[in-house]
């Protein structure tokens, strides 16, 4: 894709608000495609980072949005989408008419149409567009974008859209919609790292050579997207949070919300729930989801590589 500096028209203006692991990713991104981009963090580091990379930096989330076509909100949930939004120094009230704010966070479909009217109130484009892929595909621009919203806001949101993602589903044109694609992308995601674990560390209690495990899981019929991605880090006793067990305490505790409102039984999300809330009460909440295989551990005296059966330090 040609940078956006190379076309005759005028450069995009975005504003990144929240530059961790995959915010930064998706600023430089952008950056990359030829957009000016201003983020703000609430840790100062992490705009110091940006801006190391030739990226601008902002004191506020309204300052990064003053002269923005594209505000970019990636943000854990809703509660930080809406303080993002329409807080004490929250983007709403700078934002010029006709700009776009593209909502990234993952949360209860019900929120996101609430969060998309109060701001098209104010003459805002919102999209919904929570993102998958982890924080390697954000640095390189390859995310999944699942995204619903006015054509008008789509339009606007292209340039970024096009920098941060591999693949854009357009999947209807009322926010609410790419909020619920997320929700079954989040259940199956939850559930299948909870799965995982259990069985790598089923297979430590019974001393198989673990690595040889992973090769003949992976090239069998039993393999998952998740199984292949997370059991290294068991592997190498790495809990480093890419992402942490309290994301899945808060996404199936949604899925359940979701569920319950509508009567509809989701017995292996809410038994994937319950491992990552014992995992969170062990003092692990912090650290990366394939934690749960520590809390297997614990719980059936299974040994791990490093010291996988401790808690890292919060």
């Amino acid at each position: 894709m040609s940078p956006l500096a190379e076309n005759s028209g005028p450069v995009v203006v975005a504003a990144v608000i929240g530059l961790g692991s995959m915010g930064l990713g998706m600023a430089r991104s952008m950056k990359r495609a030829g957009l000016d981009v201003v983020g703000y963090d609430i840790t100062p580091a992490a705009v110091d980072r940006f801006i190391a990379d030739g990226g601008r930096g902002a004191a506020t989330p309204a300052a990064a949005a003053r002269d923005a076509d594209i505000v970019v909100s990636v943000v854990v949930n809703g509660a930080q989408t809406e303080a993002v939004l329409f807080g004490p120094e929250g983007v709403a009230a700078t934002m010029k008419p006709g700009a776009v704010f593209i909502s990234s966070a993952t949360m209860d479909p019900a929120v996101a149409r609430d969060l998309a009217q109060r701001a098209e109130a104010l003459g805002l484009h919102y999209l919904d567009a929570p993102i998958s892929g982890g924080a390697a595909k954000a640095a390189s621009g390859a995310l999944t974008i699942m995204a619903s919203g006015s054509k008008q806001a789509f339009d606007t949101a292209r340039p970024g859209l096009d920098a941060m993602a591999g693949k854009v589903y357009e999947l209807g044109d009322a926010a609410g919609t790419g909020a619920a694609f997320k929700m079954i992308n989040q259940l199956l995601a939850g559930v299948h790292i909870a799965a995982a674990c259990e069985a790598i560390t089923f297979a430590a209690r019974q001393g198989l050579d673990l690595d040889k495990v992973y090769e003949v899981i992976t090239a069998s019929a039993g393999n998952s997207w998740m199984f292949e991605n997370r059991v290294p880090h068991v592997l190498a006793g790495d809990y480093t949070p890419l992402s942490s067990i309290e994301i899945f305490v808060k996404d199936l505790g949604i899925v359940q919300d979701m569920a319950r409102s509508e009567r509809y039984p989701v017995p292996l999300a809410a038994a994937a729930l319950q491992m990552y809330l014992a995992a969170s009460g062990a003092g692990m909440g912090r650290d990366d989801d394939s934690s749960l295989a520590r809390l297997y551990a614990q719980l059936s005296g299974a040994q791990l590589p490093g010291a996988a059966n401790e808690p890292e330090k919060q």
